[in-house]
């Protein structure tokens, strides 16, 4: 196909990129959702070893507190977006066609 020409502009291929830019890769639903469940969980860690902190003196009760209150706001907001996606597929499933 044969590039298209218009005041001196030139049309790229749809499958090419300009020059000078990157392509964008874009991650699957899964791979999304793996990121998401691994950094709860890496943030449900931060918590316990706070805790564990906090009891042998270490840590103070307010930072303890902190990392607790982020793990569960995370989590419950996994849970919540978990929940609208089974919802969604239910409701795709009872689609007729």
């Amino acid at each position: 196909m044969n590039p298209i020409t218009v005041n001196g502009l030139t049309q790229l291929p749809v499958n090419q990129t300009y020059p000078g830019t990157k392509e964008k890769e874009s991650a699957s639903f899964g791979q999304i959702m793996k990121q998401a469940v691994s950094h709860v969980d890496q943030m449900g860690e931060t918590a316990d070893k706070a805790i564990v902190d906090m009891l042998a003196g270490k840590a103070d009760v307010a930072k303890t507190m902190i990392e607790l209150q982020k793990y569960d706001i995370s989590m419950k907001t996994l849970v919540s977006f978990r929940n609208k996606a089974i919802e969604a597929y239910q409701e795709v499933s009872r689609m007729q066609f």
